[in-house]
C-alpha cells in the first residue's frame, strides 16, 4: 500500500540565510566610520583646548601690558602708594609685598622667597580682576607676613583655571629674574611657607604643542619650557627634574643635556601620559 502522499503530510524545509560578505563588509566599515570619527572629535576638541590655552596665556600677556601702561607697574608687583591709589588691595610696599621691582615676589615666614605662591603672586590675579582685565574673580588675596594656607576648595578663588582643564590652573612668580606663568595642577598650599601642592597634569604631546605655537617647541629652552614635580613645592618656578637621558614613560622630555633633547611625543613612551607642567616667561 502506498503512503498517503497527501498535501497536509508533505514537510517544507526553509532555506536559512545568514549575512554575506557583503553585508558584514558594509557593518565593518561602518563600524570604523563611527569608531574613527569618535577619534578624530577626541583629537579636535584636544587641539582646540590647546589653542584656547595658547590664547589665554596670550590674553594674560596683553593685560599685563594693559596694567602697566594704565598704573605705572605690573599687577601684583605694584608699590603700595600706587596701590593705594587706584584703589588695589592694600600691601606693604616690602621686599616681596609690592616692592615695585618688576617681578612677582614673595616672602616665605618673613624671608625672600621668589618662587612659592604668597603675596604678590596672589595680588597679581586680584589686581587684574579689580582692573578687569582677568575673566573670573580672584579678590581673595590678602598682605602678611607670613601667607595663609589654602585648601583644595580655596584653590579656585586664588588660581584661574586653564582652558585645557583636567585640573590644571594657572599660577605666576619669578626666578632668575624673570617672570613666568606656571601651567600646573594645584591642589593646596601650606601656611607659614606658601609652599604648593603641583600635579603634572600635561602631556608631553599636549606641551610640545603650545611650545610649538609660542616659541621653539624645544622643552628646555625659550620663553616656554617643561617643568616637573620633585622639590616643586619650595621651587616651582625653577625645577627642572622632568627630565631623562633616555626615553623613559613617565618623563616629559628626554635626551636631557644633549643635542636631541626634545618632548616625550612617541605614543609607545607616554606622550599622552600626564608627565609636564609648563612654564611661560613673560615681562
Amino acid at each position: 500500500m502506498q503512503p498517503d502522499t497527501d498535501s497536509t503530510s508533505t514537510v517544507c524545509l526553509h532555506e536559512q540565510k545568514g549575512f554575506t560578505l557583503i553585508e558584514l563588509s558594509i557593518v565593518l566599515v561602518i563600524i570604523g566610520l563611527i569608531v574613527g570619527g569618535v577619534l578624530v572629535g577626541q583629537d579636535l576638541i584636544r587641539a582646540a583646548e590647546i589653542r584656547a590655552t595658547v590664547g589665554q596665556i596670550e590674553k594674560y600677556n596683553s593685560s599685563v601690558n594693559t596694567f602697566r601702561t594704565k598704573y605705572n607697574g605690573i599687577p601684583g608687583d605694584l608699590s603700595s602708594d600706587g596701590a593705594n591709589a587706584f584703589g588695589f588691595i592694600a600691601r606693604a610696599g616690602s621686599a616681596g609685598r609690592g616692592d615695585n621691582n618688576g617681578l612677582i615676589d614673595g616672602i616665605n615666614a618673613g624671608a625672600p622667597l621668589t618662587q612659592v605662591f604668597t603675596q604678590e603672586s596672589g595680588f597679581f590675579w586680584d589686581d587684574l580682576t579689580r582692573a578687569n582685565l582677568v575673566d573670573g574673580q580672584f579678590t581673595s588675596a590678602a598682605d602678611a607676613a607670613s601667607p595663609a594656607a589654602i585648601t583644595a576648595a580655596g584653590v579656585p578663588t586664588q588660581f584661574p583655571e586653564a582652558r585645557i582643564a583636567r585640573g590644571n590652573r594657572i599660577h605666576v612668580g619669578s626666578t632668575g629674574g624673570l617672570n613666568y606663568y606656571l601651567l600646573t595642577g594645584i591642589t593646596s598650599t601650606t601656611a607659614l611657607n606658601g609652599n604648593i601642592t603641583l600635579t603634572t597634569n600635561l602631556t608631553p604631546i599636549e606641551l610640545f604643542n603650545m611650545d610649538n605655537k609660542l616659541d621653539d617647541g624645544l622643552p628646555q629652552t625659550g620663553i616656554v619650557q617643561a617643568r616637573g614635580t620633585s622639590a616643586s613645592t619650595t621651587t616651582p618656578m625653577s625645577d627642572v627634574t622632568t627630565a631623562s637621558a633616555t626615553a623613559t614613560i613617565g618623563y616629559c622630555d628626554v635626551g636631557a643635556g644633549t643635542a636631541t633633547d626634545t618632548y616625550n611625543r612617541a605614543l609607545t613612551l607616554g606622550g599622552q601620559t600626564p608627565a609636564c607642567i609648563g612654564r611661560f616667561r613673560f615681562n
